[in-house]
């Protein structure tokens, strides 16, 4: 591959750091909602009523985390 070819194909795939903003944004928005979803679903304060199926789904993520649970 020849150096003027090379340099256009690194041209056509490079992007800028604004045409990845929304894609960066969304990424924070959802790791925060995911921390904050298996933060704060304890079960006795469960976000779905007297039950601890998502605390017990998520536990093991708690712990890796740091949140207590028991």
């Amino acid at each position: 591959m020849t150096t003027a070819r090379a340099a256009e194909r690194l041209r056509a795939t490079a992007t800028g750091a604004v045409g990845n903003t929304p894609y960066l944004i969304g990424s924070l928005v959802v790791g925060l909602l995911l921390f904050s979803f298996i933060g704060f679903d304890e079960g006795a304060t469960s976000l779905f009523g007297n039950t601890m199926i998502v605390h017990e789904f998520v536990h093991d993520a708690r712990h890796f985390l740091g949140f207590p649970c028991h």
